[in-house]
């Protein structure tokens, strides 16, 4: 151990003095550091780690490191630097002007302008603020996808922006229709159209509320029965994302699947953002759908005993007219998007109802939550109902009721990163 006295110095083997600098040197020749505190005013410069406190100026070039423990900081003036931040120093003006050098890269607070300002190559100027986009609302989910922050409706409610702003991908889909229904020894019914269908990559989002609507599936059986009993099913609700900055994002409720026979005043399919299906009778064709959000509903392509219905329209497809006079037509299949992470299929149409005869086939609904139609011999003489929160439509009947539509959906996605 080397040890420094007033009056002497031990275990150093030699000191040289060369250039104005002072080594000191064991007896193998290795520069020996001195590690005591240094307190008071250094003045020259120092190359090298220092390690510790510095109580005092230091005037001239500090090369090398300064390290300072937990909660230590580094002070030049009203600037400060610690391990958990750095604080700028502050100035109006005047002292910017007077005081504060001019080295491109320079930041201070300017309290007269109160704002961070930068000096550049075209001299100084205010430092951009980045605000942190904030959001909430609806079921929030950050690991499904990567890098971004997802927000799921299945009922009405309201997306709020705090702060930032941020372009957002979307789905919105519409509840899906009900299928048709008919009396007891009648035939098979159309099947309901899916909800509209609408994505896309360009929703500007921005410190608001945004309202967002969820729309409901058709109601399944007699909206209200005409003669021999039979009745379209019921439209779906539209879905939708507004408030007062944008232009509201709406998704049409599906058509209902038509029922009955000739002149029958609630039979005719309808039309929706995908149109239903048509009933057996010889008149009852499909509902037509929206472009950009659906297809039509299928159209009965043979009408002779024992009558089966024709398959909603779906996002992706239209519906099918009937195979064979005892056979219901399919769905339309939906339209798949990859918003949360991973392909999802929503907004099939319903499948339409088999006709009266033994065996009533009824017909598939579309993938995406469509409905299938109902049976006769073998039952369930019901059409199924369209899936919940996907906008599907709802089976034709094949005999009996239409299913009800499935309620849609509303899912914003923007990046976090």
């Amino acid at each position: 151990m080397t040890v420094i006295r007033n009056n002497s110095i031990s275990g150093i083997n030699s000191i040289t003095a060369q250039s104005n600098s002072l080594n000191f040197y064991d007896t193998s020749g290795n520069t020996l550091s001195i590690g005591a505190s240094v307190t008071g005013d250094i003045t020259g410069n120092v190359t090298g780690n220092v390690t510790g406190n510095v109580t005092g100026n230091v005037t001239g070039n500090l090369t090398g490191n300064v390290t300072t423990g937990v909660g230590g900081s580094i002070t030049v003036g009203n600037s400060v630097i610690t391990s958990t931040g750095i604080g700028i120093g502050t100035t109006d003006t005047t002292g910017r002007n007077a005081g504060v050098g001019t080295a491109v890269g320079t930041l201070i607070y300017n309290t007269t302008t109160g704002s961070f300002e930068g000096y550049g190559p075209s001299g100084w100027q205010n430092v951009k603020t980045i605000e942190i986009f904030s959001a909430t609302g609806g079921t929030e989910d950050t690991s499904s996808r990567s890098g971004y922050k997802i927000h799921t409706f299945t009922s009405p409610g309201s997306l709020v922006v705090a702060s930032g702003s941020v372009t957002a991908e979307y789905v919105v889909v519409a509840g899906g229709a009900a299928g048709g229904t008919g009396s007891p020894s009648s035939a098979g019914h159309g099947g309901g159209g899916a909800g509209g269908h609408l994505s896309g990559t360009t929703l500007s989002l921005s410190s608001g509320t945004y309202t967002i609507q969820v729309g409901g599936g058709g109601a399944a059986g007699p909206l209200a029965v005409g003669p021999g009993g039979y009745a379209r099913g019921g439209n779906g609700t539209d879905s939708y994302i507004t408030n007062p900055g944008i232009s509201s994002i709406t998704a049409t409720g599906g058509g209902g699947g038509g029922a009955g026979t000739p002149g029958v005043p609630n039979g005719p399919a309808q039309p929706g953002g995908s149109g239903g299906g048509g009933g057996y009778a010889t008149d009852s064709v499909g509902g037509t759908g929206i472009s950009g959000q659906g297809n039509p509903g299928g159209t009965p392509t043979s009408q002779s005993a024992p009558y089966a219905g024709s398959g909603g329209g779906g996002a992706g497809a239209a519906g099918s007219g009937n195979p064979a006079s005892n056979t219901g037509g399919a769905g339309g299949n939906g339209e798949a998007n990859s918003i949360t992470g991973t392909p999802v299929t929503r907004a099939g149409g319903g499948g339409g109802g088999g006709g009266y005869a033994s065996p009533a086939i009824p017909g598939p609904g579309g993938s995406g939550g469509g409905g299938k139609g109902g049976g006769y011999n073998p039952g369930p003489a019901n059409g199924a109902a369209g899936t919940a929160n996907t906008g599907g439509g709802g089976g034709g009947g094949g005999e009996l009721v239409g299913g009800a539509g499935g309620s849609g959906i509303v899912i914003i996605a923007y990046p976090t990163t």
